[in-house]
């Protein structure tokens, strides 16, 4: 049975490169009828940060990927954090060392920095390898600080298979002595997370390419143990240009960060899908999550960098929220009008109605609605419209016709655009002249979310009035 997990330390955010490792781990487990872990891998306390988990949980509940073992899930292969399965990899580590493949090193800090350094590079020399059964047996009795090294061949080349990269030999004499458990007693990421998917029975490990060249170490403490080697996906970065990664520092690299830009969950799931990854035969761009499960293979995954491309997340985040009922649009909308500029001034459910076809993520509401607040004496130029051939003698007209007309109505969006059409009538204009003279005197600006009759129903009659009086004495 297919078993993937998905391992985040608790930092307190969720970086979209993890997310979407998260993301093709539950795609793989679901599509092959498996089981998708959650572990916390919090052995770092220095990065700990509190209330993290909830986090990660709040994040995969918002995209959907449902956990089915993990800290809050249980299952029979606990505990899923990993500070609390401390004794279990000391028991593990002396196993090593029993074995001659891993040893104490009793080195202090002044000597680990008096190592030169391997064509530039710094690695560990094996000092402690060497020390004898009793000179170790002492210094443990006398409590002096150690860890717990792996011991690395020197020798020779280390091989396995990649389901995205292929053949991968990295020369053993490149591999440092690691450290599995540190001066503190926790273990290192790297020989934690090599216990417990063996433990807790982990068929795929599938995680970003910067682990490419650490696998041979693993490897060899599965083989050490005797232990099958689970299959492996190491997936590209996620770039934020040709050079640079994404970045937290800039508010592009986090789940929270889009979320708060008035991004939709599923959007975000669906968008970064498709970065490093793409449905093989097909041109296909939103997809359901059932459909990326159904979808999702390891043929389409790239041995590139994925380029993140913000403005095709806005325009398939748009396409998200055309889709929406009109009550879950203004259940997303709602708190930007409640930041804008309108709060508790205009009806918020009449701007939802222009604003819904009209915007790619929520955050752009504040600055849409923006406009109607800032009602400023309006330059006779602003009228000038030469295709509609507009200048200040028609837009008086128009004016100076309406203003009665509308003085005597109910303003209902049916009674604006009987008067609209009467005026054109009567002036022998077209429609949209009165449609366009009107939207601007009520506005005092060109572009408007929505046209003039939309704009009167939301200030009400005796705001629009006010106005138009104001643009035809300015006009004047």
């Amino acid at each position: 049975m297919v078993r993937t997990r998905f391992a985040p330390s608790p930092t307190g955010f969720m970086h979209v490169g993890n997310l979407r490792s998260a993301l093709y781990a539950y795609l793989f487990a679901k599509q092959n009828k498996g089981t998708f872990i959650l572990r916390i891998e919090d052995t770092d306390l220095e990065r700990y940060v509190e209330g993290a988990v909830d986090v990660i949980y709040e994040t995969l509940k918002q995209s959907k990927i449902k956990v089915d073992e993990g800290p809050n899930e249980g299952g029979n292969y606990g505990p899923y954090v990993q500070s609390e399965r401390k004794n279990v990899y000391l028991e593990y580590a002396l196993k090593l060392v029993e074995t001659g493949h891993a040893y104490y090193c009793f080195c202090d800090k002044e000597r680990l920095e008096s190592i030169k350094t391997d064509n530039g590079i710094k690695r560990y020399d094996k000092h402690c390898l060497n020390l004898s059964k009793e000179e170790i047996e002492e210094k443990l009795k006398n409590h002096v600080p150690y860890v717990i090294r792996q011991n690395m061949p020197t020798e020779g080349y280390s091989e396995f298979t990649d389901m995205v990269f292929g053949h991968v030999s990295i020369p053993n004499n490149e591999l440092e002595d690691q450290i599995l458990i540190k001066s503190d007693g926790m273990p290192t990421y790297n020989f934690a997370n090599v216990i417990d998917d063996h433990l807790m029975g982990i068929t795929h490990v599938i995680r970003g390419n910067e682990y490419l060249s650490s696998t041979p170490k693993y490897n060899l403490l599965y083989e050490a143990f005797g232990w099958e080697v689970p299959k492996y996906m190491h997936l590209t970065p996620i770039m934020k240009d040709e050079t640079r990664k994404l970045s937290k520092r800039h508010g592009d690299a986090n789940f929270d960060d889009f979320i708060n830009k008035g991004y939709l969950p599923e959007a975000i799931i669906n968008y970064i899908a498709l970065v490093g990854w793409s449905p093989k035969g097909s041109t296909q761009e939103k997809f359901t999550m059932e459909e990326l499960i159904e979808h999702f293979s390891v043929e389409g995954l790239s041995k590139s960098p994925g380029i993140f491309d913000e403005n095709k997340m806005r325009w398939l985040n748009g396409e998200y929220i055309k889709e929406l009922s009109f009550d879950d649009f203004m259940k997303y909308a709602t708190p930007y009008f409640e930041k804008s500029s309108i709060k508790g001034l205009y009806s918020y459910e009449k701007f939802g109605k222009l604003l819904q076809p009209r915007i790619e993520i929520f955050s752009e509401i504040i600055e849409k609605v923006a406009f109607i607040n800032d009602f400023h004496q309006i330059p006779n130029e602003l009228y000038f419209n030469k295709k509609l051939k507009i200048d200040e003698e028609k837009a008086i007209k128009v004016l100076e016709e309406c203003i009665p007309a509308l003085a005597n109505i109910e303003f209902t969006e049916d009674n604006l655009h009987e008067v609209i059409t009467n005026v054109a009538t009567k002036l022998e204009y077209k429609s949209g002249v009165v449609y366009t003279v009107l939207r601007i005197a009520l506005s005092a600006t060109q572009v408007t979310p929505g046209g003039s009759v939309e704009i009167a129903d939301i200030l009400g009659k005796e705001e629009s009035m006010r106005r138009l009086e104001l643009a035809l004495s300015w006009l004047k």
